[in-house]
């Protein structure tokens, strides 16, 4: 199953967040889950680096057209020269989303997720209606093993 990172970048995510979002990263490997995200620093970052202490496989979607921006835990980085249009292609290619912190760039990620049919799980994230908020990474973790028998 692919499982889509969203979340604050490196000037808004705070430590906390970063933290669960390594964690989320961890158990997603663990799982034999790809992690997709948009490639660059904050809560993407993080998760990436959760998932490779794990072994995992990272896929990061680029804003622009040069493979070196991305962070240093992506294995795939995808190059798109489309600046923040790239959003909709991190939410497309999950299976699922998951969103952790996060600003209105989130909120968008958020909106076209919902707008594919997207299952949104989120932490600490925008609390809405398209939102499945959990209060820990243990308990997201058991909601995205259920949906994974789907896939």
């Amino acid at each position: 199953m692919y499982v889509s990172i969203i979340g604050g970048d490196s000037g808004s995510s705070s430590p906390e967040d970063r933290q669960k979002a390594e964690k989320v990263g961890e158990k997603i490997a663990e799982s034999g889950h790809v992690l997709i995200c948009g490639g660059r620093g904050g809560v993407m970052k993080a998760a990436c680096r959760g998932a490779k202490k794990e072994d995992g496989t990272t896929i990061g979607i680029l804003p622009s057209s040069d493979k070196r921006e991305g962070n240093e835990y992506i294995d795939h980085p995808i190059a798109t020269g489309i600046g923040l249009l790239r959003n909709g292609l991190v939410v497309m290619n999950g299976d699922v989303v998951v969103a952790i912190d996060g600003g209105y760039g989130t909120l968008s990620e958020i909106c076209l997720a919902n707008k594919y049919g997207k299952e949104i799980l989120g932490l600490d994230t925008w609390d809405i209606d398209a939102v499945t908020i959990f209060v820990d990474v243990g308990s997201l973790m058991e909601r995205l093993e259920e949906i994974e028998g789907r896939f």
